[in-house]
């Protein structure tokens, strides 16, 4: 490393927010950018660890796509940002998402956590890439030599987006297929604009043109195109069309008006902020009592999107139990440990209540007006005399997702399904049971995150240009 004595003599120092008070006036990103002299010290507190868990060991992994992390740190040390930058963009094609909106269990995963102070990664990541930007480093990479073969991929979020990219770069055509208007997937629709701007997917957008990926939007393949047809005019499809069918919560009152999905709620105000027309009846929190179901990052999102229109209070219920402050280093580390972590959205102003399950909603003209709830001990059993009632006047649930939409598209296909009802394929080949069809993101794996999602993409990528070829030269 450039500065051994790095991670000695020079503390942690990360990001900050802008004050709550300012930052939910707007749905602007609010995160303050550390100076670039700042993010070279931080850099240089990235040991010589000789195991970097950071990035990858024999499965132990910080980073699911595979991040040279202690490569980009040390040439960011140096104020190489060009090189960082390539570094960076070798294993990811979109770091300017993870390094806005992944949970970073590479810092979990660093050595300098065991003392509670890992290096700023998610940080320097992110400074790396919107530098390169700012720069012009970011240039369409277009293939000298075109192969002839044709690929469908359906569906435009992360893994799409990073399969369709990789697959035009060794010179296919791709096509890809996404029944909205706009490409992104749930980073579009799903996250809000507060978390990351949409700008930054746009611009990916019009790179991945240039090289070659052509784009059918507002097609639903299952629903305006058959999956036949598509199947029969490429030579090869992907399907990564994400894990859509949201647990829901089949309790007396469900039917009230009131209550909605998370992603009934995020997706309207996403198109509201980027001026996308709509025709769904307005759902708004806006001089109402919010309850958010859910613990988990789409809990926070609607907590965020519901102060920032107006909510009277926001109250988000989680069935598990409160999570330690910290985690026993020694039982967890690397691993992504259970602790309390509480999120921007949840600073700004939310009540949160552990331990709790929902027992009905109560309502007066078919509007939801009270949530009757119980909590639970340790085996998720009801305490007798427990019993608590929250004012809601909107309920928004917000407790993930079960699996992909298999109506449609996947049952016309016919491809064998996993016990999860998830599309059958492993983490080598990512083919389906039909010949010409693989899949990749969470439509195989399940609900995950965005970082997954891009590896994903990247290894299918991999697998379908072999597949075709015979060989491959695309990075995994």
């Amino acid at each position: 490393m450039g500065k051994v004595t790095g991670f000695l003599e020079v503390d942690r120092q990360d990001r900050k927010y802008r004050p709550a008070s300012d930052r939910t006036r707007s749905y602007k990103e609010f995160i303050i950018p550390l100076p670039e002299q700042t993010l070279r010290d931080q850099a240089s507190r990235c040991m010589d660890c000789g195991i970097p868990f950071c990035h990858d060991q024999k499965g132990l992994k910080g980073c699911p796509v595979d991040n040279q992390i202690p490569d980009w740190n040390n040439l960011v040390y140096d104020g190489d940002w060009r090189a960082a930058s390539d570094n960076l963009h070798s294993t990811n094609n979109f770091p300017e998402f993870t390094g806005r909106i992944c949970p970073a269990p590479c810092e979990a995963s660093c050595t300098l956590n065991l003392i509670d102070s890992p290096v700023t990664i998610k940080s320097i990541e992110c400074a790396i890439v919107d530098k390169a930007w700012e720069n012009g480093w970011i240039e369409p990479q277009v293939p000298v030599h075109k192969t002839g073969k044709k690929i469908a991929v359906i569906g435009a979020g992360p893994a799409g987006m990073a399969a369709a990219q990789q697959l035009a770069r060794a010179g296919h055509d791709v096509h890809i297929y996404e029944k909205t208007q706009k490409i992104g997937g749930l980073m579009r629709y799903g996250i809000p604009d507060f978390k990351m701007e949409k700008t930054h997917i746009d611009r990916r957008a019009v790179q991945m043109a240039a090289e070659g990926v052509v784009f059918h939007l507002g097609v639903h393949v299952g629903k305006d195109l058959a999956i036949d047809a598509l199947v029969d005019q490429h030579d090869a499809v992907i399907l990564s069309g994400g894990a859509e069918n949201p647990r829901d919560l089949p309790i007396e009152g469900r039917d009230l008006e009131g209550v909605h999905f998370a992603m009934e709620f995020l997706p309207q105000q996403n198109r509201r902020v980027s001026e996308e027309p709509q025709d769904a009846v307005p759902i708004l929190a806006g001089g109402k009592h919010v309850v958010v179901i859910g613990g988990g990052d789409t809990g926070s999102d609607c907590i965020g999107t519901s102060i920032r229109q107006g909510a009277l209070s926001v109250t988000q219920l989680e069935i598990m139990p409160t999570p330690p402050d910290r985690e026993n280093k020694l039982l967890t580390w690397p691993n992504w440990p259970l602790k309390m972590r509480t999120s921007s959205s949840q600073e700004e102003g939310a009540g949160r209540e552990f331990s709790v399950m929902t027992q009905r909603f109560e309502g007066a003209n078919d509007q939801v007006k009270a949530l009757h709830c119980i909590r639970v001990d340790e085996k998720f059993q009801p305490v007798a005399g427990s019993e608590f009632v929250l004012r809601a006047d909107l309920a928004l649930l917000a407790m993930g997702f079960v699996s992909p939409t298999i109506e449609g598209m996947i049952a016309d296909l016919g491809v064998e399904l996993d016990a999860r009802q998830n599309v059958l394929a492993d983490t080598t080949a990512y083919k389906t049971s039909h010949d010409k069809v693989w899949t990749a993101g969470d439509m195989r794996r399940g609900q995950s995150l965005v970082v997954w999602a891009i590896r994903e993409g990247r290894h299918c990528a991999h697998a379908v240009d072999k597949a075709l070829m015979g060989k491959s030269a695309l990075a995994v």
